[in-house]
């Protein structure tokens, strides 16, 4: 994932392929990793911006948040602690049309990037990423692996199309998160 010249810059984004920006800056207590970029997303030119997605509900329910903030106030995360970036740069209509291949090749230029900003955490949002680039199933919450310094969490995608979890239990797992901040 290339990054732009400022990327170290807190007040510039660090910008992913297909022109969707990283919001990133250094020394955050937590980077938010989705799997990659919704086709909405870059669309859109926001992370997490479709309508079905629960991402900015359930940062602000499990307290990341002080306020509901929208896809287009994302840069407002710095404000709290908080960032974003994907595992994956290429944009997709859903995560499953990527491959094991895909995160294992991406996860080099991850690795930089954290290694660069150093967050305290990066919580990788679905199993998929960090099950591939650890090369090991994983459980939800904390893991005991560390990745380019940070403490690593694998919490559930609150992505509109994971039904799985209901808003309750979505916002319990990040909560677990926010709890150790």
């Amino acid at each position: 994932m290339p990054m732009s010249a400022d990327a170290g810059r807190s007040d510039e984004p660090m910008t992913q392929a297909k022109g969707l920006s990283d919001v990133l800056a250094p020394g955050l207590s937590v980077v938010f990793c989705g799997l990659n970029p919704a086709l909405s997303a870059v669309r859109d030119g926001h992370n997490f911006s479709a309508p079905s997605n629960r991402f900015w509900r359930v940062l602000h329910l499990a307290g990341f948040t002080p306020r509901l903030l929208r896809a287009e106030e994302e840069r407002e995360l710095l404000r709290y602690g908080c960032g974003i970036t994907a595992a994956v740069s290429r944009a997709t209509r859903s995560a499953d049309e990527l491959m094991l291949n895909d995160y294992v090749e991406a996860a080099p230029a991850l690795e930089v990037k954290m290694r660069k900003i150093a967050p305290a955490n990066l919580a990788f949002l679905g199993k998929a990423a960090f099950a591939a680039i650890s090369a090991r199933d994983c459980d939800w919450g904390k893991q005991s692996e560390v990745f380019a310094g940070a403490t690593t969490w694998v919490l559930p995608n609150p992505s509109g199309l994971n039904r799985a979890f209901s808003l309750d239990r979505l916002t319990a797992h990040y909560r677990d998160l926010k709890s150790t901040l």
